[in-house]
């Protein structure tokens, strides 16, 4: 593949399926379209799992990474961004403790969990973001094998098999998380910020812009 150039050759239109294929075809630049396509939610997915800022780009970049020098392997049995959010979950698991990594991942025998006092914003909740502060500082402070359910399904809007998929357990344990995230909530919470789940967790421009061109500048030089 050639090194990625900075401007995309391919209007926003164009399916994943094409993209990838054009990308694998020699057309590389076209990945970033794929990366700032996808950074919402990639983003999403791993900053449920790491709440450190810095910490949740160095692993979107390194899951970029991975899926670039993969590309070749999606076989289209799920979604592009499906096995794209398996890879960035994946990413953000390696990075936790082996004993967290194991508890996100069990699917029998969860027990209930508390929401984690430590886990709220001072500054956010300071700076009285109504009700979108109030939802993220709520989901902040779910346990992590909740808050990445409630943040792929609810948040990110994918179904509950993809959901399953991303996460690497069964569509009854994403039910049952689901159920749990949404019950540990403060009662009402959830349906007050219906009509605004999808706005929470945004990924603005310049922090998509420092993603891309962190990838773009440690991506392989060109093959002959």
């Amino acid at each position: 593949m050639e090194r990625l150039s900075s401007t995309p050759a391919a209007p926003a239109a164009i399916p994943d399926e094409e993209v990838v294929r054009r990308v694998l075809s020699g057309e590389a630049a076209l990945f970033e379209v794929l990366m700032r396509r996808h950074n919402q939610r990639v983003y999403r997915a791993i900053r449920a799992l790491l709440r450190n800022e810095a910490e949740v780009e160095d692993a979107m970049q390194q899951a970029y990474l991975h899926a670039y020098a993969h590309l070749g392997q999606w076989n289209r049995a799920a979604a592009f961004r499906t096995w794209l959010l398996r890879i960035a979950v994946n990413e953000a698991l390696s990075r936790l403790r082996p004993a967290r990594r194991l508890e996100l991942l069990a699917v029998e025998g969860e027990e209930e969990e508390r929401m984690d006092p430590d886990a709220r914003d001072p500054e956010r909740q300071a700076a009285g973001r109504e009700l979108l502060a109030l939802l993220e500082e709520g989901i902040d402070r779910l346990p992590a094998l909740y808050r990445a359910t409630f943040m792929l399904r609810e948040v990110e809007g994918l179904s509950t098999a993809e959901t399953a998929e991303c996460l690497g357990v069964s569509a009854e344990a994403v039910k049952v998380r689901l159920h749990r995230a949404r019950a540990a909530l403060r009662e009402g919470l959830v349906e007050r910020a219906a009509g605004v789940a999808r706005g929470a967790f945004p990924f603005d421009a310049p922090r998509c812009d420092r993603v891309v061109a962190g990838v773009l500048a440690r991506l392989p030089p060109a093959r002959p």
